[in-house]
């Protein structure tokens, strides 16, 4: 499975034109991916059949929020799921980067059937065998991983451990740094079989067609 990180529109055309099986649609790539446009996101719909999944975040930066912030994620999740959204990207942490319960159920309540993924503010937490384990009994489908390391590569041996020990219960999607030069080691080292890439190569602004080919081919 493949997940492409799109952070505009232009890179979601191209990204739903190619081989991705999902993609992540968001805004702002200098902060790390933030809610995105609403009718941006309906052109998607309106013209592509590629699944799309849509980040929930106010802002950048830490990954807890203010009472008005969280009623904006509430809303947001309202909107799109009233859109046709596939999934939800959101994750929610204490000042103190753990997950924060309460809030990210409220969320997937209110996401109802629609899977959720928790992003890469698990790879915050101090313990990620004791917050993957919070994560699957909250409900996620999925968490976007690199191992708790600022790279897959770089975290790929706690990866493996994720992999082994909770594949089974919730996607372990790998992502951070994911690129055709890496996937094929990613893939034989961790045991996954989800992957997360913007697809952007160096010196490029947009995602690369050609890139999303050999990754999709490499992780098959």
């Amino acid at each position: 499975m493949l997940e492409i990180a799109c952070f505009e529109i232009t890179s979601a055309e191209i990204a739903c034109e190619s081989m991705a099986d999902r993609i992540e649609f968001c805004d702002d790539f200098e902060k790390g991916g933030t809610t995105p446009d609403f009718y941006e996101f309906m052109h998607l719909k309106r013209h592509y059949q590629t699944p799309i999944y849509v980040m929930i975040r106010p802002k950048g930066g830490p990954f807890f929020y203010s009472d008005a912030e969280f009623i904006e994620m509430k809303n947001s999740i309202i909107t799109f799921k009233e859109g046709g959204a596939n999934g939800f990207v959101f994750g929610i942490l204490t000042s103190n980067n753990e997950i924060d319960e309460a809030r990210n159920k409220e969320l997937i309540e209110l996401a109802g059937e629609t899977p959720c993924t928790f992003h890469r503010a698990f790879d915050r937490t101090a313990d990620l065998e004791k917050s993957i384990q919070t994560l699957i009994k909250l409900g996620y489908k999925t968490v976007l991983t690199s191992g708790g390391k600022k790279s897959a590569m770089e975290g790929k041996e706690a990866l493996q451990s994720l992999v082994q020990n909770y594949s089974d219960k919730i996607e372990i999607l790998i992502g951070g740094g994911v690129r055709s030069e890496n996937i094929e080691e990613l893939k034989k080292f961790t045991g996954g079989t989800s992957f997360h890439s913007s697809a952007i190569l160096k010196y490029d602004t947009f995602v690369t067609n050609d890139e999303i080919k050999k990754l999709k081919k490499l992780c098959s």
